[in-house]
């Protein structure tokens, strides 16, 4: 399947042609109909011989409706492009033109219409015109169909030739990252909302939960119709139309996009390159009310020019900053025109070269590189790198794709740090997640007991002179005065050294004293005092009570008024 847009000036004919080719109207406005005018996008659609589908978007060519058409334009695979041999090219026939340019359509035909209306001279004239219109141009070897479709002249030769044109015209492709932007919203009897676009980037299904931007609005696909015939799925390159629960229509609009929950990176900031059109009679400059037309949306917009410029000659191609009012779901390679409200004309047009740009405007100088990307950021988690790029790169580190900078300063830092930790080593707790996955990039260090400290130091904690001191009087252990502090909660950390209540005391000791009060439990099961406990170990009550509080903590003993009785964890007596 294939979409494609018709463009031309207004009362050439676009629509009468689209109804010939189709058998469809594609316009559906009962003030259309009265006044002979498109004013809003129409769709139509026809199996040509090949038994290739194509799908029209009949757009207006009235340059009040110039945001209408260009809602219509932005997703398409070519152009069916008419222009009246009564009247020849107009100003909205090069304006349309220059808008698919800077959209990025590369492949149309040219209709010329009304062929019946005028004599054989002025034909010829109105081809030899098309051509030198349109020399330059994508369609520069596009074929002209001349056609007369009330008179029924030239219709199957269009036929044709469109045939011809989707042949060589390349189909969507699927990237698994669907984005549908809205162009028509309505509220369908017994069903509810229906928002129809052509799909792009990937495929949807009945039941998928999909999100609606701007906002998040977290919707699911309740049913599919292409071309009026139910889909349990939608394919890239189809016109669809969605029917959503989980929103009402009247909350969603033209210019929303449909996208699958966490694939993309919503953004109202981007920078782009700005193809400045050659016809334009002054310069561009952020002075100025500028509208961006991107997906099908239309969007009031700051412009700033990139580094040291001020203004862009027309003709001239520079890079911008684009601020938009809402967020909306960008990948580098989408497509935009800008067009300046006040003057009421197209300035230009370009492509996303960087999404939520992290560099300041003066400095930033964005391409298409994923590199660029990376290296600007330093870290990026891999799910991030694709919603910002649409490329998934696999991890260098962790769930991260890093730059080679940015690694070896992190690389820096926790060499720096670890020589500081001094021979105690440094806490893995101080560290976070990125510098904890770099730490195998660390050479000469070693991870003990949640400790990095370098490999050939020797442990300044086995043979502490402190441990040896607490064995040699359990029960009545030295207070650690001249102990550095850090040694001393690493002893504790580690499980060497047992504090309670501000007393330190041997593993060893504790287990002592558990056996100790299991022979007097044995001898009185109906409990034992902490001076009976303090004379069993030969100690003071200083000490029998943070060693007898450990015991309770750890269910050797529990407390019942003033004596302990066994717990569960008391020692059994061989």
């Amino acid at each position: 399947m294939h979409v494609v847009a018709t463009a031309g000036h207004v009362d050439h004919g676009k629509s009468t042609l689209v109804q010939a080719l189709t058998g469809m109207d594609p316009d559906r406005l009962a003030e259309e109909k009265e006044r002979g005018l498109t004013i809003d996008l129409g769709f139509a659609w026809t199996t040509l011989a090949s038994a290739r589908t194509i799908a029209f978007v009949d757009v207006p060519g009235h340059v009040r409706f110039i945001k209408n058409m260009l809602a219509g334009v932005g997703a398409v695979d070519a152009c069916l492009f008419v222009v009246a041999a009564t009247e020849g090219w107009k100003p909205q026939s090069e304006e349309h033109l220059r808008i698919l340019e800077l959209l990025g359509v590369r492949h149309g035909l040219v209709a010329l219409t009304k062929v019946s209306l005028v004599d054989d001279d002025t034909r010829q004239l109105a081809v030899l015109e098309v051509s030198e219109q349109v020399a330059g141009t994508f369609l520069e070897q596009a074929p002209v169909v001349e056609v007369d479709a009330l008179a029924g002249i030239g219709v199957d030769d269009l036929r044709m030739a469109l045939d011809d044109l989707v042949a060589g015209t390349p189909t969507a492709v699927d990237r698994d990252r669907p984005r549908l932007w809205v162009d028509r919203v309505f509220a369908a009897k017994g069903s509810g909302t229906v928002v129809t676009g052509t799909l792009t980037g990937g495929s949807i299904r009945v039941g998928d939960e999909l999100a609606l931007q701007p906002g998040d609005r977290h919707v699911r696909v309740r049913g599919l119709q292409t071309h009026r015939h139910a889909r349990d799925i939608a394919e890239p390159g189809s016109r669809v139309a969605a029917n959503l629960s989980g929103v009402h229509h009247d909350d969603v609009q033209r210019g929303d996009a449909l996208v699958r929950l966490g694939q993309w990176a919503p953004t109202n900031v981007f920078d782009a390159s700005l193809d400045v059109l050659a016809d334009l009679d002054h310069a561009v400059s952020r002075r100025g009310a500028f509208h961006v037309y991107i997906g099908s949306g239309e969007h009031p917009a700051t412009l700033r020019l990139l580094g040291d410029t001020t203004e862009v000659e027309a003709g001239e191609r520079a890079l911008v900053r684009l601020h938009l009012p809402v967020e909306v779901p960008l990948v580098p390679g989408d497509r935009f025109v800008v067009r300046e409200s006040g003057r009421s004309e197209t300035i230009g047009g370009g492509e996303v070269l960087d999404v939520s740009p992290v560099l300041p405007a003066r400095r930033a100088r964005p391409d298409r590189s994923v590199d660029r990307v990376v290296a600007e950021r330093g870290w990026v988690d891999v799910q991030v790198l694709e919603q910002l790029t649409g490329v998934r790169r696999p991890p260098v580190l962790g769930r991260w794709v890093v730059s080679e900078d940015a690694l070896a300063s992190t690389v820096a830092d926790l060499e720096r740090a670890v020589r500081d930790a001094g021979a105690l080593g440094l806490d893995m707790a101080t560290l976070d997640e990125r510098q904890r996955a770099a730490l195998e990039h660390v050479d000469g260090v070693a991870v003990e007991a949640g400790r990095v400290r370098p490999a050939a130091a020797a442990d300044p904690l086995a043979g502490h002179p402190f441990l040896g001191a607490l064995a040699d009087d359990p029960f009545s252990p030295p207070e650690p005065e001249g102990v550095d502090r850090s040694e001393l909660r690493e002893l504790v950390r580690r499980g060497l050294v047992v504090e309670r209540d501000g007393c330190y005391f041997a593993p060893s000791a504790v287990e002592g004293a558990a056996r100790r009060v299991a022979e007097l439990l044995a001898a009185d099961p109906a409990g034992v005092t902490v001076g009976q406990v303090r004379d069993a170990l030969g100690t003071t009550r200083k000490h029998a009570l943070p060693l007898l509080a450990h015991l309770d903590a750890t269910g050797v003993t529990r407390r019942r008024g003033d004596v302990r009785v066994a717990g569960p964890r008391l020692p059994a007596l061989s």
